[in-house]
């Protein structure tokens, strides 16, 4: 009976090795992906009834990125649950477009949702279209999770979750 625990206990570690090294996925190649960089280009003040090209440059390194998918969200200020998703076209070396036509003077935001070579990145710009009236703009509450150096003006958010309070 001791022998049997004793495989129990020795196979499973026969299997995964003496290896302390954390597992990191190198896709094969024996090192690190490099990193996917998404720009956005689209400008960051446009007209209002007028089609505007979002535009997103994918590199990874030095490289153009010609094999991403890149899918624009943009909502307006304060009305995410309201937002467009518009998938981007490859226009040429690595830059990916859609067309979108703001209706009507306000503050905006875009994603960029990029996935690319296994990696996801989701920059966000603030658009502002026509000559919104700031003062009646809604704040945006939306998570911009990828943006880890943007914790926001408001020190006494009520969306803090968890940080011991």
């Amino acid at each position: 009976m001791k022998k049997w625990l004793l495989s129990l206990v020795a196979v499973p570690m026969i299997l995964t090795g003496c290896n302390d090294e954390p597992e990191v996925d190198t896709m094969d190649s024996g090192v690190m992906p490099q990193e996917i960089v998404v720009e956005i280009q689209t400008p960051e003040e446009v007209a209002v009834n007028e089609e505007i090209d979002l535009v997103a440059y994918v590199t990874q390194g030095e490289e153009a990125v010609d094999d991403a998918s890149v899918q624009f969200e943009v909502w307006e200020s304060g009305l995410k649950g309201e937002g467009h998703m518009i998938d981007g076209q490859l226009d040429k070396d690595g830059v990916y477009k859609a067309t979108f036509t703001f209706d009507h003077d306000g503050v905006y935001y875009m994603f960029a949702h990029t996935t690319a070579r296994s990696l996801h990145v989701m920059p966000k710009q603030q658009i502002i279209a026509g000559n919104p009236d700031m003062s009646k703009v809604l704040e945006d509450k939306s998570d911009n999770s990828m943006n880890h150096g943007d914790h926001g003006e408001d020190e006494e958010d009520e969306d803090n979750h968890g940080h011991g309070h």
